[in-house]
């Protein structure tokens, strides 16, 4: 998921980033983990938010959904496999224009990193049995979203709320985002990190948690259905892994 930027210089608008996230994404197990790692578990996250978190039985004909911090965009194609239209919507023009590029059928190449210099090229490709005309895609502030994004069946916010400035104004606008009976499903690492989000509007870590600040902020509107635990995995080098647990809460809009 792509972080609203505090510096001049937006790391996500890197080859390097879109690079690792068009693999974290898009990449076949054997691309991402050599057989020897044994946490295969962890690989195909945006696909599990939805897969894992998102009651596809309870949806209604004709639901609508919101990604929300796409990035380059596989929560969004996974949306559009149980929902007649899914919006995927984030800050970077890069990883926008990447999963648009997709999304009409074009394979990306990119470079996957070995070790220092050494790269292996690679292609990513949208997932088969998805209708890219259902799905659409645009930059946008996850703080400050056009005025008439609302009522949307399925909303999902993955891994963002950790990477905005202000994640309340983000939380606030939620109860318009979602209609009646909708769902919501918010996951995070509660990474919370000053060079992202200033510390004043950490939603936990302090004095209380991410989980238990989110009950309290979301409470008007939504109930909480469930909390899950998905693990995740991002390659940096043939060497170096990111193994992460984000906490899935999903809730349904009152």
């Amino acid at each position: 998921v792509s972080p609203h930027p505090n510096a001049t210089l937006n790391p996500y608008e890197t080859d390097r980033l879109l690079s690792e996230y068009l693999l974290f994404h898009y990449g076949s197990a054997e691309e991402i983990v050599p057989p020897p790692l044994a946490a295969r578990e962890a690989l195909f996250f945006p696909s599990r938010c939805v897969t894992a978190c998102v009651d596809a039985s309870a949806l209604p004909p004709g639901a609508r959904a919101l990604d929300l911090g796409c990035a380059v965009g596989r929560s969004t194609f996974e949306l559009a496999r149980i929902c007649s239209s899914a919006l995927g919507v984030d800050y970077s023009r890069r990883f926008i224009e990447a999963a648009e590029m997709l999304r009409e059928g074009e394979a990306l190449r990119y470079s996957r990193v070995e070790e220092g210099r050494l790269t292996t090229r690679l292609s990513a490709r949208a997932p088969e049995g998805v209708d890219g005309s259902r799905i659409r895609f645009e930059t946008g502030d996850a703080m400050a979203l056009r005025n008439d994004l609302a009522d949307f069946d399925a909303v999902l916010m993955a891994n963002l709320i950790d990477r905005l400035r202000e994640p309340r104004r983000c939380l606030a606008r939620l109860p318009a985002l979602v209609r009646p009976g909708g769902q919501l499903v918010i996951t995070s690492p509660c990474t919370w990190l000053e060079e992202f989000t200033p510390r004043e509007h950490w939603l936990g870590g302090e004095s209380v948690t991410t989980h238990e600040e989110l009950q309290r902020l979301l409470d008007g509107d939504f109930d909480l259905v469930a909390t899950k635990d998905l693990p995740f995995l991002i390659r940096e080098h043939a060497r170096k892994f990111q193994l992460s647990v984000a906490q899935a809460t999903i809730w349904r809009r009152r």
